[in-house]
């Protein structure tokens, strides 16, 4: 059985059925990878680690711990459109408390009644479930709608025990299913680029998925930390791993940040030693992966279920999951986008040579 037929099983059983050293968005420095000379260890059978199961597909391991939350995400990007929006815990992505249909027309922004209603709807939760947890502590009598939540957890294997702590945990995800879709058509501009970018690095082509995840694919993006372009390269980044970033921005050429994440990402796993932590260090940095390996050990689903670092939030514990998550959307668009998916034409040439 191919391993790329194993996850889609794996997804219909519902396991799957769903980035420092100077930067949030890259960190060190490295001009050519080792990896060749570094590779990996052959994949293990999920048997061969009873109590820590792995799926692999490629070179990218999924601990079956991380599971609901891959699910999560490929929901996120690949079903829910922008006029849903799921109230989850934020801890365990499997609980999903209400998906709440936004009303009147949806755009890319909200207005301010939709804005509201979600408010609305999360301090419900907030309130329900603090309730929920106050009566279980004292043994009072449950109504019918503590059931209800009680059977919620239930359903996805979660103990009534869940609920304590779960009124601080009440997050809420808008469905970015359209913005997906528009990014995978941007992405065939770039794909095939991209992908010989990688390999000629001796990198696995499918580090091409990330900018889903940090950009959607839009040339212009720009984030709170001030990380611009598909690839989010900060300026300490970009003079690190961009050449000659430090006397032109070229934070926006497309071909030359790819070869800027390329040399980032080569050093980050020689650096961790895994795609795990190297990718998750996109996110968190690679100093901040090092410290959590040092304290919790390369075991990457422990750190995303233990580790309580400095700044390790619900964006780094996730990095990881959404990629695999973009990963599996990207790489199967007649599945999630059954009305087609006009991918924009490879770059030119002389647009290439542009870049270069």
């Amino acid at each position: 059985m191919s391993e790329h037929l194993l996850y889609r099983r794996i997804a219909r059983l519902g396991w799957f059925v769903a980035v420092a050293l100077v930067m949030t968005a890259c960190g060190g420095g490295a001009k050519k990878s080792n990896l060749a000379l570094n590779k990996p260890e052959p994949p293990l059978s999920p048997r061969a680690a009873p109590d820590n199961p792995v799926i692999y597909s490629g070179d990218f391991p999924m601990p079956l711990s991380l599971a609901p939350a891959v699910d999560f995400w490929r929901k996120t990007y690949g079903v829910w459109p922008r006029s849903q929006v799921a109230i989850h815990d934020d801890r365990h992505l499997d609980v999903i408390y209400e998906i709440l249909h936004l009303p009147g027309p949806v755009g890319e922004g909200l207005t301010e009644e939709q804005r509201d209603l979600i408010s609305q709807r999360k301090d419900y939760w907030r309130g329900k479930l603090a309730g929920l947890e106050s009566k279980l502590r004292y043994g009072a009598d449950l109504d019918a709608d503590d059931q209800l939540v009680l059977s919620k957890l239930a359903a996805v294997g979660k103990p009534a025990s869940t609920v304590y702590g779960a009124s601080e945990r009440v997050r809420s995800q808008r469905g970015i299913r359209e913005r997906f879709k528009r990014g995978l058509e941007i992405s065939g501009r770039y794909d095939r680029h991209f992908r010989r970018i990688f390999r000629s690095s001796g990198l696995p082509e499918d580090l091409s998925y990330l900018p889903h995840v940090e950009s959607s694919f839009q040339l212009k993006a720009k984030s709170s930390a001030g990380a611009v372009g598909l690839w989010q390269f900060t300026k300490p980044a970009a003079k690190t791993f961009i050449p000659g970033s430090d006397k032109v921005d070229r934070r926006l050429d497309p071909i030359a940040s790819a070869n800027g994440a390329a040399r980032y990402l080569s050093h980050a796993y020689n650096k961790l030693g895994n795609w795990p932590a190297a990718v998750t260090s996109y996110n968190h940095g690679i100093g901040g992966m090092k410290r959590a390996q040092d304290q919790m050990g390369q075991d990457f689903g422990k750190i995303v279920a233990s580790y309580d670092g400095p700044s390790f939030g619900f964006a780094s514990r996730n990095y990881y999951a959404q990629f695999l998550a973009a990963r599996e959307v990207a790489s199967n668009p007649s599945r999630y986008f059954q009305e087609g998916v006009a991918y924009e034409p490879p770059l030119s040439s002389g647009e290439l040579l542009a870049s270069e």
